[in-house]
């Protein structure tokens, strides 16, 4: 069969595709951030004088039906850019564009770690926000970790897009409970060298030759410990058959039957192939790992509302009109793309989901995965790991 067709239908973007970086690494991007904003970040001043919704965001929410439907309703026109990473955006606010942006979507860690302590985003309210907190799935149950600061006082963003991310298997050649089990060891076994693929995602990569080297990603680590990850990274990096920024080119490589594995991977980088039934492309969770006894790492994207000092009235709004169940399906299936949502415990929310959609990323395991998750964090000791790791790739021998 001729996959090509298939995956030449499949968008490149990826909403996972941040650096772990830690507040002194994003510092250094200050600087340049300003200088590279140029004319594609500004709002032209007849845009800034109608005061459209401005929005840094990954594309789950810039698809036409979410944008359209908001501007029906709200008589609002939204203008955004997308992300090229979670430091990027965040250094874009520091570096004085607070006075742009109204809204930013970013995951797990920025809001609570970084941006509410730099009065970059303002505090939602909850007696508005928390009622929706109460409808999601029971791991958002308010008051939830990332969405709150660090006291637990003040209402930061609402959560929507959420899963874990971790690697892909062919089940023709690799069952799942196998992948489940062995986890990342899977690609420690000298039998899988030539037969796996490499998602060149550096971030993912680092944090699961972490988990490779039996190391928890989110904790320092000794010389000793950061030897072991450089032992793995070059073992897993010399190991592969293909290294590619593309999923589809892997998507299609496991189809054509050049590689029966690669990481890092998960539900949204083959629910769009499983969509047209090639259910042999399958998100491995791992049942166990070094991070906590756990193997998978989850990450949540955040709304928050921007402290722009001219406050836009809709900013609250959007945040609120994301939530409802029309708009939390078009956020779920987005360009094709699909992905878990926390609206899913809601009825009126899942009944929207067509059993193939459900389907596609994988729902029936969800509480798995994130059973058997640790929640994405900063890697405390990146640009030393990160270092190893280029340095492993350049050496790819």
């Amino acid at each position: 069969m001729d996959y090509s067709r298939l995956v030449k239908q499949l968008a490149h973007s990826n909403p996972l595709r941040h650096a772990p970086m830690n507040r002194r690494d994003a510092l250094k991007g200050i600087g340049a951030t300003a200088a590279a904003a140029g004319m594609a970040s500004m709002m032209p001043p007849s845009a800034q004088a109608a005061r459209e919704l401005t929005m840094l965001t990954w594309d789950g929410y810039v698809d036409t039906r979410v944008l359209d439907t908001f501007t029906d309703r709200h008589k609002t026109n939204v203008k955004y850019e997308l992300h090229t990473s979670d430091p990027d955006s965040v250094n874009k606010l520091r570096a004085g564009q607070t006075n742009i942006w109204d809204i930013i979507n970013l995951n797990n860690p920025w809001a609570r770690e970084i941006m509410w302590p730099e009065n970059l985003i303002v505090e939602l309210p909850r007696e508005r926000f928390d009622p929706y907190f109460e409808k999601m799935l029971p791991m958002f149950k308010p008051p939830y970790k990332w969405a709150m600061s660090q006291d637990e006082a003040h209402l930061l963003g609402v959560c929507q897009r959420v899963d874990t991310f971790d690697f892909v298997v062919n089940t023709d050649k690799i069952s799942a409970d196998m992948g489940k089990d062995q986890g990342w060891d899977l690609f420690n076994d000298p039998k899988m060298k030539g037969k796996y693929g490499i998602l060149a995602y550096d971030n993912w990569n680092i944090m699961h030759m972490c988990l490779g080297a039996g190391l928890h990603p989110f904790k320092e680590k000794t010389d000793d410990q950061v030897a072991k990850f450089e032992k793995t990274a070059r073992a897993w990096i010399n190991g592969a058959k293909v290294i590619s920024d593309d999923f589809n080119a892997l998507n299609l490589a496991i189809l054509n039957g050049e590689i029966d594995a690669y990481f890092s991977g998960g539900t949204y980088s083959v629910s769009a192939a499983r969509m047209e039934g090639e259910n042999q492309l399958y998100h491995v969770a791992p049942k166990s790992g070094a991070a906590d006894g756990k193997g998978a790492i989850n990450w949540i994207e955040l709304n928050s509302a921007v402290n722009n000092p001219d406050f836009h009235p809709a900013a609250f709004d959007w945040l609120e009109f994301i939530l409802q169940p029309d708009v939390c399906y078009y956020v779920g299936t987005a360009g094709g793309f699909l992905l878990p949502i926390g609206q899913l415990s809601d009825p009126e929310v899942l009944a929207k989901f067509s059993k193939e959609e459900l389907n596609a990323f994988q729902w029936d395991e969800f509480d798995y995965r994130i059973e058997s998750a640790v929640e994405y964090d900063v890697v405390p000791d990146y640009n030393k790991l990160y270092d190893i790791y280029t340095a492993a790739l350049r050496d790819k021998s």
